[in-house]
């Protein structure tokens, strides 16, 4: 098979919107000869499906002929605080809005499981799939499927799609200048782990931070996003001489936290400690977590404003980024002289 052969037997609806410059839904009112495109626009899609020598999946081409009011929301991994709370908005959103949501929520989002996700969904006849997911791998499998119904998810990072995100990178940054304005000059990392684009985009954040004021990056130490993890990775932290850590989620903080004071470094008196999310228990660690509040509530809302902009076929922010704020509590203080 030719090089040429493969790219056209690849092409899906996703293809054609790329090369036409134009929705998934416009694509599909194409197919079905639906009204309220205009001529040059059809023009274009057409031309498109023809260089690509597209051909419609059967589901694609019904789809787009009645309306279900309902959405498809898929959400990977464990039930964390910020995805959880993210689907939770997006419910309501949709609800005033008198969408219905349809739900798969998966532990191991693998291809085959993906893959089965997204038809039972589509055979429920939805209208687009949202997916929220920090794993980039789990956006490249969706991405590449031939969906026939718009896409939107809900990450720190991917081009060529419909996307809304919290800026994971400029909200690291801001976390990291905090613990510089204290004065403090070795300021460790731990990281989330290496599969998730939004712990991908705090590690950039951090490094980009102490670069522009000429401090040293050591290399991070990773977790998992749960407190066990924190712990160890303070244990490993231990042997090393430093005054700050930035964390990638206030989970791990807690348990760097835990094992600092257990080593007799207590927080901040010897090392001060910032956290990411800022869920509702971090006020209430000891000390207070300082940490980068993310609002997933607004994330979820968000989610739904840019889906339905992409139903209507309005024009949609591409991506949406809000910037997590700093909120300041006991754990962070002047590196000690």
């Amino acid at each position: 098979m030719t090089t040429e052969e493969e790219r056209t037997k690849a092409a899906t609806i996703f293809d054609v919107a790329r090369l036409a410059g134009v929705s998934h839904q416009t694509v599909s009112r194409v197919l079905n000869d639906l009204p309220n495109v205009r001529p040059a626009t059809r023009e274009r899609v057409e031309r498109a499906i023809k260089q690509l020598r597209y051909i419609p999946s059967p589901a694609a081409r019904a789809l787009v002929t009645r309306r279900s009011r309902t959405i498809g929301l898929i959400t990977t991994g464990l039930p964390e605080f910020g995805p959880s709370t993210t689907a939770v908005h997006f419910n309501e959103a949709a609800r005033d809005e008198r969408y219905a949501v349809i739900m798969a929520s998966l532990l191991q989002a693998d291809a085959a499981a993906l893959r089965q996700a997204a038809e039972t969904l589509v055979r429920q006849n939805v209208e687009a799939i949202v997916l929220i997911t920090s794993n980039r791998s789990t956006l490249g499998l969706l991405q590449g499927m031939d969906l026939g119904v718009p896409f939107l998810a809900v990450v720190s990072q991917g081009s060529g799609l419909h996307r809304v995100s919290l800026d994971q990178y400029a909200g690291a940054r801001r976390a990291v200048r905090h613990l510089i304005e204290l004065g403090h000059r070795d300021i460790r990392h731990l990281a989330g782990p290496v599969e998730s684009m939004d712990a991908l985009e705090r590690i950039r954040g951090w490094r980009d931070a102490l670069g522009e004021h000429d401090l040293v990056a050591h290399e991070p130490v990773f977790g998992d996003w749960t407190a066990a993890s924190g712990y160890a990775g303070g244990q490993r932290l231990l042997g090393e001489d430093f005054t700050a850590v930035f964390c990638a989620n206030d989970q791990m903080a807690l348990g760097l936290i835990h094992a600092l004071t257990e080593a007799g470094r207590p927080v901040p008196g010897r090392v001060s400690v910032v956290g990411f999310d800022d869920i509702p228990e971090a006020a209430h660690f000891t000390p207070p977590l300082t940490t980068m509040h993310q609002d997933f509530a607004q994330l979820g809302r968000d989610a739904m404003e840019v889906m339905l902009a992409v139903l209507t076929d309005e024009e949609a922010p591409n991506p949406l980024l809000r910037v997590p704020q700093l909120v300041l509590r006991a754990s962070t203080a002047q590196p000690p002289s």
